[in-house]
């Protein structure tokens, strides 16, 4: 078939392919019938994973791109389709994870006139998109499909959504594949910056005599893990590092603060409060990480890296800002930087991680930390972690140990639950010849549960780790600390048997119930050499700490479960004012 030939239709696979998108992930319905017969006519090697669901669809290409920084595409159909991806839409675009979504839509006649499955997606995921497009004659798709991959990899990555009406992909399209783009008012800047201003980072990182440097998923998606690792060891920096930031400096460095914020380690959160200057390298310094706004690093000369300035001064006003892209801006900056006096300052905060190390429960039942930490060891910290959202997120941050970045997978901004085993899937198709491990809770899990379907028919070789507790447990944390017990909602009686569910899906399936099953469950699941679902039995309460409660600054970082009171069972208190009162335990 000559490119005259082409159907719009056509011309979008075609042009998927040509741009490099290497997988699609999707379901077919009426609208998109001509883009899904296109992909069975013209289609050469770009794979195609039919998929449970379409909120399934957007967490896998969001887990391909955290895993490889490549974007996959989304192609779904119109109305219930197009609407059933603005979960993974969102939390791709709070991440900043690049990704195509292409939408079916009603015929142009029948625009705005509610016909059968129509939505006005273009509207409805306005504030979720970097961009978005309608087309609405086929011989824009070639354009349109170079300037969404454009768009969403450049700059501040994030997804791009174009719907792509039934007529359009019908219709001839006579342009060819290889339309200019035409972006006059986008120009992502790598560079905003002036030698000023990294004269100004250079001066105030040679003054500095308590520096500590967060770093951000701008560090992880600018590939800047090397010329990190130099700074820190140059000037002898302590590093802290953000969810979506962790890996890009390795966790079994001695300068490793590890994580920081709400449930980060303590060691971090008191450095920051001790600090005299901190610099963020691509994090947006969010409400998670800050705890109260107005007391983050109050003493402390404060700069932020961002390629992205409207994440300058959000809710931290930093002395001195610079715009521009993390690995860039830091190798034009090391040239002018020398060691500072941070001998006493290093010496202090290695004491520090001494006298409040991550720990957790070995006794009483299996805890959730305890069977992360054992993972961590059993893989030698080298599989990619998927996680869901919840407590087993939390430990799997601080008890999984990441020495690289492209690593650690995870909803940070939106907190999707559902996300983990999609984006584990995502992730294994990104890099098959690699070990991928999706750390789950039973409440997000069984969301998108039927992608257990998808892991099968491919014979994806993820393990699965189901950390059972029966609870939403994050929220009966909450529920148990700040309101008293009054546990609403958070019960999940009912829940499958979770090993049978697992066979149903020709899946192997394990249960993990004591703690000295441990190493023979895990060895096993890891060696398996297709899907393994292993249900692990944790005990119902436990909370995670260390924890920053809300409304408090870092320097009320709780490092763990007050004692008991005399007649309450284990795990279970009255916390009524214990934000205000202290009874959370002892401070940092």
């Amino acid at each position: 078939m000559s490119e005259h030939q082409m159907n719009g239709a056509e011309a979008l696979i075609l042009s998927l392919e040509k741009i490099g998108i290497d997988v699609a992930f999707g379901i077919p319905g009426g609208a998109a019938i001509p883009l899904y017969d296109a992909l069975y006519k013209v289609r050469k090697k770009m794979k195609f994973v039919l998929v449970r669901h379409e909120q399934g669809a957007a967490h896998m290409a969001d887990g391909y791109a955290r895993a490889t920084g490549k974007p996959a595409a989304v192609l779904v159909t119109s109305g219930p389709g197009a609407g059933n991806t603005v979960t993974g839409i969102m939390t791709a675009y709070m991440d900043s994870v690049p990704m195509i979504v292409i939408t079916g839509q009603s015929v142009r006649s029948m625009l705005g006139k509610d016909g059968f499955q129509e939505a006005d997606i273009f509207n409805l995921t306005m504030p979720i998109v970097k961009h978005s497009y309608l087309v609405k004659d086929a011989n824009d798709i070639p354009r349109v499909l170079r300037e969404a991959y454009h768009i969403a990899t450049t700059g501040r990555p994030g997804p791009v959504l174009i719907d792509v009406p039934k007529d359009v992909g019908m219709e001839p399209c006579i342009t060819g594949l290889d339309a200019e783009m035409n972006l006059p008012g986008y120009h992502p800047q790598s560079k905003g910056y002036t030698p000023e201003t990294l004269h100004q980072i250079a001066t105030a990182l040679v003054a500095s005599r308590r520096p500590v440097i967060v770093a951000g998923h701008g560090a992880v998606i600018s590939r800047a893990e090397e010329e990190l690792l130099t700074l820190a060891e140059t000037m002898q920096i302590p590093v802290t590092s953000t969810l979506l930031g962790k890996g890009v400096f390795p966790d079994s460095h001695p300068l490793s603060l590890e994580g920081l914020g709400m449930h980060g380690t303590a060691y971090a959160n008191r450095a920051l409060v001790e600090c005299d200057l901190m610099m963020s390298v691509g994090a947006r310094l969010d409400d998670r990480i800050l705890g109260v706004p107005s007391m983050f690093c109050r003493n402390a000369v404060k700069i932020h890296i961002d390629i992205d300035p409207a994440e300058f001064g959000k809710l931290v006003k930093p002395e001195i800002r610079c715009q521009g892209d993390a690995k860039t801006v830091l190798q034009d900056l090391l040239p002018l930087l020398q060691k500072g006096d941070t001998e006493d300052w290093c010496k202090t905060v290695a004491g520090y991680k001494k006298k409040w190390p991550l720990s957790f429960a070995k006794k009483g039942g299996l805890h959730s930390p305890q069977v992360i930490d054992a993972l961590s060891k059993l893989t030698e910290g080298q599989a990619i972690i998927a996680t869901d959202v919840g407590q087993h997120q939390m430990w799997a941050w601080q008890f999984y140990k990441c020495d690289k970045p492209w690593q650690f997978i995870s909803s940070g901004g939106a907190g999707t639950m559902g996300f983990g085993l999609p984006a584990a899937i995502g992730a294994q198709f990104g890099r098959p010849d690699e070990a991928v491990v999706a750390i789950v809770g039973d409440g997000g899990f069984q969301m998108t549960m039927s992608e257990l379907a998808t892991a099968a028919i491919h014979k994806l070789p993820i393990k699965i780790f189901l950390m059972n507790n029966h609870y939403l447990g994050m929220v009966r944390q909450w529920q148990d600390m700040f309101y008293d017990e009054r546990y609403s909602g958070v019960d999940l009686e009912g829940n499958p048997d979770f090993v049978q569910l697992a066979k149903a899906f020709g899946i192997l399936g394990l249960n993990l119930k004591r703690a000295a099953d441990i190493p023979k469950v895990l060895k096993r699941a890891m060696e398996h050499s297709g899907p393994v679902l292993v249900n692990v039995e944790v005990v119902k309460h436990e909370e995670v700490y260390p924890m920053v409660p809300p409304g408090k600054p870092l320097e009320d970082t709780v490092l763990g479960h007050p004692k008991k009171k005399k007649g309450r069972p284990a795990g279970r208190r009255s916390a009524k004012s214990a934000a205000s009162t202290g009874e959370l335990g002892d401070k940092t």
